[in-house]
């Protein structure tokens, strides 16, 4: 299938889809039960007058649908089924890079035909439809013309869910905040006791930071902080959760992590830190970080898996910074 491009009249012509080759087979995850049915399903009329009455009809219904969610994945389930309608298909793939979303429904197909989304030149993903059956050119432009009713909803969805993430975001350093902590404590220990795995927390203070402010001003100290959280990121796995609490300290969540991998990545965090400086505006900041350790057990809630940790970095502070320490485990 070749590439097709095309303009929209709707909306003073601010939105353009692309259609492109089709893509590599894609592993769908999840079923799309509507769709088995419609392949069996006659085709639309072929009478073109029919079948513009029912698209236009359908675009409607698809905008009154559209407005039941801001959740993207149910957006582009609503649509597919919405669109299965007029247009069969066995399978649906949207992608957003800038939100790292990947929604896959349905299963794989030989067949594709891929839009690539926009409003002006606001991007909002990749949409890709399969099937057995190669698509007609009937089918290309109905699809075309339902994709408008897609656009609007499904960009307010995104906007939604950005603001979502950057409510869970520091926005110095840019990694999660301490709301973000709260909520993924939570859904990392219920993960952990679902699969009978371990979950492990650190806990970092920058050693003598004040000083650093005191000596070269906030401007710099906001340099190091952000200088300390790069260090932590090329050191840290890519599944383990990285936070700033607040102030200078830091947290790191490990899924599936025992006591002595968390004091491998512990030691590692330390030493790394301990080894390189930070430059900011001219000034060659060399610091080192105290860390505690803690690794869930049994009677552990959220709250006391992080109080553990706490009170070992609290350890470390008093033996000379610098250093890691290990929560005591709970009694039980």
């Amino acid at each position: 299938m070749s590439f097709s491009k095309f303009s929209l009249a709707w909306h003073k012509n601010r939105m353009a889809v692309a259609m492109r080759a089709p893509q590599p087979e894609i592993h769908m995850n999840k079923p799309l039960h509507h769709m088995t049915e419609a392949l069996h399903r006659p085709s639309p009329s072929a009478d073109r007058a029919l079948l513009s009455e029912q698209t236009a009809h359908k675009a409607l219904e698809i905008v009154a649908s559209l407005q039941t969610s801001l959740d993207p994945t149910r957006l582009i389930e609503l649509f597919s089924m919405e669109c299965a309608v007029l247009v069969a298909h066995e399978g649906v793939r949207y992608r957003n890079d800038d939100l790292n979303l990947d929604v896959k429904l349905g299963h794989k197909a030989r067949h594709s035909c891929t839009y690539k989304l926009n409003i002006g030149d606001e991007p909002l993903g990749k949409l890709t439809f399969r099937r057995a059956q190669k698509f007609s050119e009937t089918d290309i432009e109905v699809l075309e013309q339902l994709l408008c009713s897609l656009l609007y909803p499904l960009r307010n969805a995104l906007l939604y869910q950005d603001a979502l993430q950057l409510a869970q975001r520091d926005p110095l350093t840019g990694i999660c905040n301490r709301a973000a902590l709260d909520e993924m404590m939570h859904q990392e220990i219920s993960h952990a006791r679902r699969q009978g795995s371990s979950c492990a927390m650190l806990m970092l203070d920058i050693d003598h930071f004040k000083a650093i402010n005191d000596k070269y001003g906030h401007i710099i100290g906001d340099c190091a902080l952000k200088g300390i959280a790069a260090m932590i990121k090329n050191c840290k796995r890519d599944g383990d959760l990285l936070f700033r609490y607040g102030g200078e300290e830091f947290v790191i969540l490990m899924r599936d992590t025992d006591r002595d991998g968390a004091v491998l990545l512990a030691e590692r965090v330390r030493r790394y830190i301990a080894d390189n400086s930070c430059n900011c505006s001219g000034a060659e900041l060399a610091m080192t970080v105290s860390i505690g350790v803690s690794v869930l057990a049994d009677s552990d809630s959220p709250v006391s898996l992080f109080a553990r940790a706490d009170q070992a970095l609290y350890n470390a502070k008093r033996n000379g910074r610098n250093q890691v320490c290990v929560a005591e485990p709970l009694m039980q």
